[in-house]
């Protein structure tokens, strides 16, 4: 039986085998690295914003090919309409919203994937984005533009990233009118190299070779607000919600409701229990049950429980042989 039970089961295991080895890795995850990433910021005179990324994508000898890049927003304000994506100049149409950022989208390389110790420029274009500017905290007359680049999730990519951010201020803006911000932790503290861009628009250029692209990185300037729409600047809430914290909040406030709600009920049944016995009473002689009557007759008059009577009955007339 052995001998015919391994029989059968050979030619399974070695069709189950040849199976696995045709199927594609769908359990392997991303590994890779960004050798570049350059990012152009462009203010717009209507208080929006244009932002280009170009990425220099290294997949790992070892890794699937990279099929897919998300490329997070600030908020979910911007024209996916008008993002548009290219791989080493070729365009790609599959941009579509991402199922793992919460705001951003995703660009499907097609047959431009990045396959196994490849590289790759991707251009990824984001036309419109609104909401980018702030009321300055340090000047009421001034906006103050913030703005982190999209990152990737550390256990996929690794080693350094060429990273470079650019500025560039809305038209009309002089260059001895708006300011910078102080440059993001682990990068120099020099100024940024300021210089007037092609179209004349005044831009500001952090640089650091050894970043990476999985921190997040925050920059920013400030230019006066006669450059845009007042009524495109975002006064911030006065209150701001942290959500890992709500979260904490809502767990610990509903285990401690379950337990208030059990010391509750417990309290409320005991309660119940309680009210199931008579009140007591008190009786002065003449007033009370009279002397001389049996115990039975005395229960009943007490309103004594029906089942406590017919007990007390029952035992009677076991106690009498009857």
């Amino acid at each position: 039986m052995r001998k015919r039970i391994l029989l059968y089961a050979l030619p399974i295991l070695l069709a189950c085998s040849l199976l696995i080895a045709t199927l594609p890795a769908f359990g392997q995850s991303y590994s890779f690295s960004v050798d570049q990433l350059a990012v152009d910021v462009f203010y717009e005179a209507d208080g929006s914003a244009r932002i280009i990324y170009q990425f220099l994508f290294s997949n790992d000898d070892f890794a699937p090919a990279i099929e897919y890049v998300d490329v997070g927003t600030p908020h979910s304000n911007f024209d996916l309409s008008r993002v548009s994506a290219t791989v080493n100049g070729q365009a790609v149409t599959h941009i579509t919203s991402s199922e793992y950022v919460d705001h951003g989208f995703e660009v499907g390389l097609g047959s431009y994937s990045i396959a196994a110790g490849q590289k790759a420029n991707v251009v990824v274009v984001i036309g419109w984005i609104g909401d980018v500017l702030y009321k300055d905290d340090l000047e009421d007359e001034y906006a103050s533009a913030r703005f982190m680049p999209t990152f990737f999730d550390s256990s996929l990519v690794h080693d350094n990233t060429d990273l470079t951010v650019t500025f560039h201020l809305p038209p009309g803006v002089k260059p001895e009118e708006p300011r910078y911000h102080e440059a993001p932790g682990g990068w120099s503290s020099d100024a940024p190299e300021a210089y007037l861009d092609e179209e004349g628009r005044v831009t500001y250029t952090w640089n650091n070779p050894n970043a990476n692209a999985y921190s997040e990185y925050e920059f920013g300037a400030s230019f006066p607000l006669a450059y845009v729409p007042a009524e495109s600047i975002q006064t911030p809430s006065l209150i701001t919600i942290n959500e890992e914290l709500l979260f904490g909040f809502l767990c610990f406030g509903g285990i401690f409701a379950a337990i208030v709600g059990f010391i509750a009920l417990g309290v409320y049944a005991s309660r119940r229990r309680k009210l199931d016995y008579l009140p007591p009473k008190i009786a002065i002689e003449g007033h009370g049950i009279k002397r001389g009557l049996t115990a039975v007759e005395s229960a009943v008059l007490l309103e004594t429980p029906l089942d406590r009577v017919l007990t007390m009955i029952l035992f009677s007339i076991i106690k009498k042989g009857a």
